[in-house]
């Protein structure tokens, strides 16, 4: 099949997977990042089988598909700078077009936009006392998975520390779907023209980030919906856990 084919192309010519993996040292173990959408839990979506497990809206409860139970993580609203830091409550299955299902305490505290709930998600190196609450971050902190060592985990209240909003830069809301990295460009240029045939789409394109690097990307969208078809295509073709990006 012509979707095992491209796969197998895939393992040899891309970098790394969709969901983006950093580590500190060469070998040494790979935190978790990842951008994306999340889903806020409503006790309807369980009931419905859409996700497997519950959790309490009333916490800042998270459900992930790949990080264990109690991994420390960061949740980062770009749009505003706001951010909470709390730990994986369960493991559980959900629709793959989310990176997460948050809660709604954490969707009110980070004050997500509901019809676009797009936030960036990063793995937390373990600290003596990890607190998780939301505050405001600038933007050379948003990339930053590493703290000083530290023990134990508690919970604090959350504090609302807002930016002043005459610093505030109004962002592009676009989102772009990567969907790999390739070492040779025609490699790039060649799964492009395949899966264009595929997804009947005009929006893929092919951008240089080094002279070893080619990414294949579709976008822009000007919202969720908008590229949520897509997105579920590409997935039906065998490309799960594809980051989407804010241009």
């Amino acid at each position: 099949m012509i979707c095992r084919k491209i796969i197998l192309i895939l393992s040899f010519l891309v970098f790394h997977g969709c969901a983006d993996y950093k580590s500190p040292q060469k070998q040494g173990k790979k935190y978790y990042s990842s951008s994306g959408f999340v889903l806020i839990y409503e006790d309807n979506l369980y009931k419905e089988k859409i996700i497997s497990k519950k959790i309490n809206n009333e916490s800042l409860s998270v459900i992930h598909d790949v990080l264990k139970v109690n991994t420390l993580i960061k949740i980062i609203n770009p749009e505003n700078s706001k951010v909470i830091e709390t730990k994986i409550s369960k493991k559980g299955n959900f629709p793959k077009i989310f990176n997460m299902v948050v809660s709604k305490q954490i969707s009110s505290a980070l004050e997500l936009d509901i019809n676009n709930p797009y936030v960036e998600i990063i793995e937390i190196k373990k600290n003596k006392t990890f607190i998780a609450k939301e505050g405001s971050i600038f933007e050379e902190e948003k990339n930053v998975a590493d703290k000083a060592p530290v023990d134990e985990v508690k919970m604090d209240d959350i504090t609302l520390d807002k930016v002043e909003d005459t610093k505030k830069v109004k962002e592009n809301k676009n989102f772009v779907l990567i969907i790999s990295d390739f070492y040779y460009e025609d490699s790039a240029f060649n799964l492009k023209k395949e899966l264009e045939n595929k997804i009947n789409t005009n929006k893929m394109s092919v951008k240089k980030i080094n002279n070893n690097k080619y990414r294949l990307l579709v976008g822009p969208f000007e919202n969720f919906n908008a590229l949520k078809t897509t997105y579920i295509s590409l997935n039906n073709l065998g490309f799960e856990g594809l980051n989407i990006y804010k241009e």
